[in-house]
């Protein structure tokens, strides 16, 4: 499984990466997009906290956050994440939490694991159709393509 997550997580970074840049390169300064962008990276933090077993992420489910902050996200997530991935040898084990409005939940770790990378193609996939609609051009993030890199360096 461990390989398998850091295949996962390595993709979900590159595709964060990606749709940063595109804001950038193009100056998008649009707020839901930025809120959509904003929530999808706060959720890989409380995650990775409440999987941890560590305090409340100090990031807000809903709160939008500037580019700069989301460019910062997207780096310090993909280091955590990369990290616990590195350093966790059994993913699979039940995890009991409350959600943000302190609902109680049991899962899954492996589960929630994958359905963060889900998560996170959804609400790219709802940036870009935010993007085309408003006349910028929307980057592509499907998993393919980042393959398609990644067997392109490897080669080289």
């Amino acid at each position: 499984m461990k390989s398998y997550f850091l295949k996962l997580y390595q993709y979900n970074a590159w595709a964060n990466q990606k749709v940063i840049q595109c804001l950038k390169q193009q100056n998008v300064d649009d707020e839901k997009i930025k809120q959509l962008l904003s929530h999808l990276l706060a959720a890989l933090f409380i995650w990775l906290n409440r999987i941890k077993g560590l305090p409340k992420s100090p990031y807000e489910l809903w709160k939008t956050y500037s580019i700069m902050e989301l460019e910062n996200m997207v780096f310090d997530s993909t280091r955590s994440w990369l990290e616990y991935i590195n350093a966790t040898t059994d993913f699979n084990r039940e995890l009991t939490y409350t959600n943000y409005v302190g609902e109680p939940y049991v899962n899954n770790v492996e589960q929630i694991m994958i359905h963060l990378v889900n998560h996170s193609t959804y609400h790219r996939a709802q940036i870009a159709i935010l993007l085309r609609q408003k006349g910028f051009e929307p980057v592509n993030t499907d998993y393919i393509t980042w393959d398609r890199v990644i067997t392109d360096q490897l080669e080289d």
